[in-house]
């Protein structure tokens, strides 16, 4: 059920990965007559720039034409802008082509974990969003190792004369993964919170109960979650503000200042530096084969990203920004002592290092050294805030707002991609070892931050998230243990609660007798059928 949508996530991999192999070829850097840092910076950044309107944009699409449409529409966005990539002739259908590709990419980012953590039981709801995460270091490994094998075509990636296949190879190829998504998500459905909200009850509770219980409309599981998106949609309508109004309201504010804040922190973390110029960096350690170095941080990248999807609903949320902050902030600080103490000013005596103005020379100890805080550094994001920033911010909003606060936050991490796409290669040339201590401060903020202001969310369903975070509990203290879910389900299933679902009944209701005594609420029409 969950493998074909993720494919988006593998689209933003792609996105990460589409220069980082063509950096180091002859091809690349020849054709398009790239040799100043500004020039990279721009090409590169046009990509997360598209990404950021396409973000912005995305919400619009998702709630109009379904989530499950919005990603389709994602995915021929990116198809289209991979084929203007392809046949560049120059650098303006090439930045022409990164920005129509980004524009799918921002959309696909921000709506797969929407329709994920919509679909997805609460008790597994952070393994199945973080399958976003996996998706894109899938897509980064995949393309990177495309481009790396292309890069050995026409003479290798040191020959002068070689030819642009190099380079229209792997951006050919990134075509394919899209066209699976568009053809895949036919045989998916539509989200229920989705079909709840334009009042299609039948199709909604049909949709839960083939995910959630075996295709029986009257499991207990069923109900219990059916009412429990009715009351959400019902408190929504009764307080009759419109989205756009909720999401600048004091207690909404909170919550998308925060998202928008964790997508800022897993930009100003460093993450995407270490992805998008990673050759640069392997080149400025003294690696003799920076390509096949790199590899293998890509690699960790896939590896360390499955323990974290497997185990993020027992270990929780906040833990995992915490440690992932403290741990790549003293990595990072390290790094750039070590760059600092042993690196020096680029002789330039060496025309493949052409880009970078700080090397190692001669300390194989230090190179080395360098080399293995990358890989670290990759591996603890890897763990911690690279499945953990997609998960919490696509679960604590409302349904009415859902869509809209995850584009504004999905946008912060594609604005903050743009800049630092942008900015990375005349930094490093101009403060060199410099940005590692910058970026290691920006790390100790975000622990800092994270402290304060994120509660845990794991075990909660999507419509608890007002009880999580206007109870008036500190972000640290401990919130009560279990589910308002389960002690519905529990309710149901003893028959002391009683849940007519719209296929059966257009007019019925919820009466019981519970602990605290009667409750009883009368159901009207539900609305129009599907």
């Amino acid at each position: 059920m969950l493998t074909i949508p993720v494919l988006g996530g593998g689209l933003f991999g792609f996105d990460i990965s589409s220069m980082s192999g063509v950096l180091g070829t002859q091809s690349y850097t020849n054709y398009f007559n790239v040799h100043g840092s500004y020039r990279q910076g721009g090409i590169t950044a046009a990509m997360p720039a598209g990404s950021l309107v396409g973000a912005l944009a995305s919400s619009f699409i998702a709630d109009k034409y379904s989530r499950r449409n919005a990603i389709q529409i994602a995915a021929l966005i990116w198809i289209m802008g991979s084929i203007l990539m392809t046949s560049a002739n120059g650098i303006p259908l090439l930045v022409v082509g990164r920005c129509v590709a980004g524009f799918g990419v921002g959309v696909a980012s921000t709506i797969v974990p929407i329709y994920q953590a919509e679909i997805a039981p609460k008790e597994i709801r952070g393994r199945v969003v973080s399958l976003q995460q996996w998706a894109i270091t899938w897509g980064i490994l995949i393309q990177y190792f495309i481009q790396y094998g292309a890069s050995f075509t026409g003479g290798g990636p040191s020959n002068p004369n070689q030819g642009t296949a190099a380079f229209r190879i792997p951006w050919a190829i990134q075509t394919i993964p899209a066209a699976i998504l568009f053809v895949g998500m036919f045989f998916f459905p539509r989200s229920p919170r989705w079909l709840a909200k334009e009042d299609q009850w039948e199709e909604a509770i049909r949709v839960i109960a083939v995910l959630h219980g075996g295709g029986d409309w009257n499991h207990p599981k069923v109900l219990a979650e059916y009412q429990e998106i009715e009351e959400a949609l019902r408190f929504d309508r009764e307080e009759g503000s419109s989205s756009l109004k909720l999401l600048a309201e004091p207690r909404m504010l909170r919550r998308v200042t925060l998202g928008i804040s964790i997508q800022m922190w897993s930009q100003l973390g460093g993450v995407n530096v270490m992805m998008y110029y990673v050759v640069y960096i392997m080149q400025g350690a003294g690696n003799s084969d920076p390509l096949l170095t790199a590899s293998i941080q890509y690699i960790l990248n896939v590896v360390l990203t499955l323990p974290a999807i497997l185990y993020l609903d027992k270990w929780g949320r906040r833990p995992l920004f915490l440690l992932g902050s403290f741990g790549m902030m003293i990595l990072l600080f390290t790094t750039g002592a070590i760059e600092a103490v042993y690196g020096q000013p680029n002789p330039h005596t060496n025309p493949n290092l052409s880009a970078i103005s700080w090397v190692i020379i001669d300390q194989p100890a230090a190179s080395k050294a360098v080399v293995a805080l990358s890989y670290l550094f990759v591996s603890v994001f890897a763990i911690t805030w690279g499945p953990t920033s997609w998960t919490y911010p696509a679960e604590i909003y409302p349904s009415k707002i859902r869509a809209k606060a995850v584009s504004l936050s999905t946008a912060s991490n594609w604005a903050w991609n743009c800049a630092l796409a942008f900015a990375v290669p005349p930094l490093l040339w101009s403060i060199n070892w410099k940005m590692y201590m910058i970026f290691a401060a920006f790390n100790g903020a975000a622990f800092i931050h994270m402290f304060l202001a994120a509660p845990e969310t794991k075990g909660k369903t999507l419509e608890e998230m007002d009880e999580v975070f206007d109870s008036g509990r500190r972000a640290w203290q401990a919130g009560p243990k279990g589910s308002r879910l389960d002690a519905l389900e529990r309710e149901i299933e003893a028959g002391n609660l009683k849940v007519v679902a719209p296929a059966q009944a257009q007019m019925g209701s919820v009466c019981g007798e519970s602990a605290r005594g009667s409750l009883c609420v009368e159901h009207v029409e539900m609305g129009k059928r599907s």
